[in-house]
């Protein structure tokens, strides 16, 4: 009787210590609502004020969570989708629209697609972090950084951070690239402003 009753209480510890781990460890996947999620780019002009911005949508993206934070995530970027919102004329509009989808900046048809997988999050407090990720463009994956806040209530997160875009081959009219002044020259600098929302 003695030997049952251990046993009992042997499996149940063991059931108990178990269930404490398996959701401890366990990774909840959260799926990003891409109608409510927004990606604004801006570049600007090498030499004179002025430059563009607009908007790139989300394909797909999802956050990971462990221990009720975030750990992690993958975002999907179509790049067909990219769309300028500062020139009002609709011919120029679409022109530089096809520009930036050509070869001389992102060449969509061969890379439809971005990517940006985060590999390391590391809070500050409750609701700030600092994020680490490997951005996919053009088929080439680099390493970079942002800072992050995340506001419980409305389900989102923003960042906004800056990449030169020159590592990842976008080198059209670059400052560096060229190596002269030149009317027309871009910055290097492609910048992001992002919201991620549940």
């Amino acid at each position: 009787m003695k030997k049952r009753t251990l046993l009992i209480v042997i499996t149940l510890f063991t059931a108990f210590t178990y269930a404490q781990t398996s959701n401890s460890d366990l990774i909840e996947k959260l799926d990003i609502n891409t109608s409510k999620s927004e990606l604004k780019w801006s570049c600007e002009y090498a030499f004179y004020f002025g430059g563009h911005d607009g908007t790139i949508n989300f394909e797909n993206g999802y956050f990971l969570k462990q221990n009720g934070a975030i750990t992690g995530g993958a975002f999907t970027i179509d790049m067909n989708s990219i769309k300028n919102l500062d020139i009002k004329n609709a011919e120029a509009n679409a022109g530089l629209v096809e520009h930036l989808k050509n070869e001389d900046f992102f060449d969509v048809k061969k890379f439809p697609k971005s990517k940006l997988v985060i590999t390391k999050v590391t809070y500050h407090d409750a609701t700030h972090m600092r994020m680490e990720a490997n951005l996919k463009i053009k088929d080439i994956t680099l390493p970079v950084n942002f800072q992050a806040e995340v506001d419980y209530q409305k389900k989102e997160m923003t960042t906004r951070f800056k990449i030169d875009r020159t590592l990842w081959g976008v080198t059209y009219n670059s400052k560096e690239v060229e190596g002269k002044l030149k009317d027309g020259l871009i910055s290097d600098a492609i910048g992001f402003e992002v919201k991620l929302s549940l």
